[in-house]
């Protein structure tokens, strides 16, 4: 892209900014987070699904009142891609033909000139729903202990692995927090699964790739320009790498893009998490890895210099 060919803009010196944006995305996520709980999918909270369609639109607070008094419980109910098909997410111990059944007479009851079909079940048992959640936690948090060594191992000084696994923190977090804050608001699932556990362990993956292609420009100038400024170093790496990252980006988003938009309703929430896993990548292998890596250094040799 000829808009990079000869970049030499000044991000490092803008790096408070985007500690401060940075800081403010975390904390809302946070907040979100541990106000409102992660909203899990069945794979990690137990129960039973089903998605109902219906001829015509429905109103899912009708149709969460209708259900209650026959299954004893309130179900959870939400629009699953349309207006007229309908996701029930309910905890019983009823057997699924049962369930289905159950459903099935209630809303024929309720909407007699609105026939309705189940098209889709889904079934978790509580025990099997833990295990799938202490898994997928596990698998996160090894991911990231790996990349540390990793980055440790490659470019042998900790600012690096610190800087790097920030970002990947970073990331990840403020997608939960996402998801977490617009779970019920989009027209689309949102809810925490094993797919989106895959979708987390990619996002890990990108901004990796992406941070380490920052990182060795960064190591290899700082060979070249020894007696420059650490902070004017890596504002020079990340601008020579700034047209391959641009590059790479787009058409990475180009492609989860088209995924979201004609994926069909169960990649929804896939193809949503990677796209806000391309953006945030790219955003912190610049704003977050590189420059913390900056004032890790900055601070190291301020301390060698006493």
């Amino acid at each position: 892209m000829r808009l990079f060919e000869t970049a030499n803009y000044s991000i490092i010196d803008k790096r408070k900014i985007g500690y401060i944006i940075s800081g403010t995305l975390v904390l809302l996520s946070l907040i979100a987070i541990f106000s409102r709980g992660l909203q899990l999918g069945i794979d990690f909270r137990g129960g039973q699904e089903i998605v109902v369609q219906f001829e015509n639109p429905v109103s899912v607070s009708e149709t969460r009142s209708a259900l209650t008094p026959a299954l004893g419980t309130e179900p959870q109910t939400r629009h699953y891609g349309s207006q007229s098909e309908v996701l029930l997410r309910v905890d019983t111990e009823l057997e699924t033909s049962v369930l289905q059944r159950t459903v099935l007479t209630t809303l024929a009851e309720r909407y007699p000139d609105n026939p309705s079909i189940i098209i889709k079940t889904d079934i978790v048992g509580p025990s099997f729903a833990d295990d799938l959640r202490n898994a997928a936690f596990m698998a996160i948090l090894f991911a990231l202990i790996v990349i540390f060594i990793y980055i440790l191992v490659r470019f042998k000084k900790w600012s690096y692995s610190a800087g790097a696994v920030a970002a990947l923190s970073h990331d990840v977090i403020i997608t939960l927090g996402i998801f977490t804050i617009f779970n019920g608001i989009l027209p689309f699932n949102l809810d925490i699964d094993q797919a989106l556990i895959a979708a987390f362990l990619t996002i890990v993956g990108y901004s990796l790739n992406d941070t380490v292609v920052v990182f060795d420009r960064i190591r290899e100038n700082s060979l070249i320009f020894k007696t420059e400024a650490t902070d004017k170093m890596v504002n020079r790496s990340i601008n020579n790498t700034l047209s391959r990252t641009v590059v790479t980006s787009l058409t990475t988003l180009f492609v989860v893009s088209i995924l979201f938009i004609f994926g069909g309703e169960v990649l929804k929430g896939l193809s949503f998490a990677l796209i806000l896993g391309v953006v945030l990548g790219t955003y912190s292998s610049i704003f977050v890895a590189s420059a913390l890596l900056v004032d890790l250094e900055q601070k190291k040799q301020a301390a060698v210099a006493r």
